[in-house]
């Protein structure tokens, strides 16, 4: 039987590298940072969710080593039968309190987390409202869902609005979004979603993932940017990006939704704990945060600086003040080739293309850091406009 299926899916697979849509996966041979290791030596990271610079920060890595001797490497169990440790209680409450919600409760990953809420808290008399662009996280987790599914278009609030209107008969209805989007680095306008979510009676969830950490005055997310932490229900993120960088999840929300999601939720009740010695270097993370505002005014000012030049430069950068700064490229084979030019010029960065962005609007999706220095910025700017000049020839 396999022989079949064999030539069927290297069929596909040469189809998939004949359209430039190949997603070829370099080793990275050093720990992540600023700059990395790769087969042809040390180039600078342009494309990691290490937006703080914590991911290989001294005071976590120790945090890290001291958790291994206390608390072990794993918990070879799930959380309601002997994987609740301390430590996972106290960044459970910790992150309540940094994120003004009532209560938190952890996941593997923000993939499972965004898994776990629709199905536990919708049925089939419900609706659930999404953002077209909204991670494939959610997507996936209202698929596993019986509730009656909408979606509108990327920050329409008059579509939203439309939804609303189309599902009043609903007995629960929740809006979701993306905080930040993260193929375009826009920012979801939180407060009027809350406006409309007030006016027909809604809840809103927001997956903050590229957002907690750095965004807002005391990088608390988009919805203290937006002054609305006080009226979102829930809110999922990840551990993996600038809250150290390494892997794990949660959902923050009210206090009877983290109840009814330690008691129903699937990913939660049938997958490990999370290791104690990301949750413990996590809980440094929060530490840092309390007086990481140099670090966040560091990625802003490298957000800013090469947003500017790269304008100035001539690229299509797409409009924002994120550290996800999208240039846009068109053409998946031409944004795969200047990735590969600028991996030959020191600089690491990755083409994206369909299916994770729409077909015709390929890119290369640059993050900052605050890891990274003003000379860092300007070397890759530099790159940018060599890697389009042998690009076009």
């Amino acid at each position: 039987m396999y022989e079949s299926v064999r030539t069927e899916l290297r069929t596909t697979l040469d189809e998939i590298r004949a359209a430039g849509l190949h997603k070829p996966e370099r080793t990275i041979g050093s720990a992540q940072g600023a700059t990395v290791s790769v087969a042809s030596g040390e180039v600078l990271n342009f494309c990691a969710n290490n937006y703080l610079g914590l991911a290989d920060h001294p005071e976590v890595i120790t945090a890290a080593k001291a958790a291994l001797d206390r608390w072990g490497y794993g918990m070879a169990s799930v959380r309601f039968i002997c994987g609740t440790q301390d430590v996972h209680k106290e960044l459970e409450a910790r992150l309540s309190l940094f994120l003004g919600q009532e209560d938190t409760i952890l996941y593997s990953s923000c993939f499972d987390a965004n898994g776990g809420v629709f199905e536990t808290l919708l049925g089939a008399e419900d609706a659930v409202i999404s953002d077209a662009l909204n991670h494939a996280s959610i997507i996936d987790g209202i698929r596993l869902s019986k509730a009656r599914r909408h979606r509108y278009a990327n920050r329409d609030l008059a579509e939203l609005e439309q939804r609303l209107k189309e599902t009043q008969d609903a007995r629960r209805r929740l809006i979701v979004t993306d905080g930040v989007f993260s193929m375009d680095g826009y920012i979801a306008p939180l407060r009027e979603i809350c406006d409309l979510a007030d006016r027909y009676d809604a809840m809103v969830m927001v997956d903050d993932s590229h957002a907690v950490g750095f965004v807002g005055p005391t990088g608390r997310g988009t919805p203290e940017l937006a002054g609305v932490m006080d009226r979102v229900d829930i809110v999922t993120g990840t551990l993996g990006k600038a809250l150290g960088g390494a892997s794990g999840g949660y959902v923050a929300a009210r206090g009877e939704i983290v109840a009814l999601l330690r008691q129903r939720s699937r990913p939660y009740l049938f997958s490990n704990s999370l290791a104690p010695v990301i949750a413990a270097a996590s809980l440094k993370v929060l530490d840092l945060l309390e007086s990481a505002g140099e670090l966040r005014d560091k990625l802003d000012q490298n957000t800013a600086l090469f947003r500017t030049r790269m304008t100035e430069a001539g690229f299509h950068v797409l409009p924002g003040d994120h550290p996800i700064a999208p240039v846009m490229i068109g053409d998946a084979a031409e944004a795969g080739r200047m990735a590969e030019l600028l991996l030959e010029r020191g600089v690491y960065v990755i083409g994206f293309s369909y299916p994770v962005v729409p077909l015709g609007a390929a890119r290369i999706r640059v993050q900052l850091s605050a890891a990274h220095s003003t000379q860092d910025v300007e070397r890759v700017v530099t790159a940018f406009i060599d890697a389009r000049r042998a690009l076009t020839g």
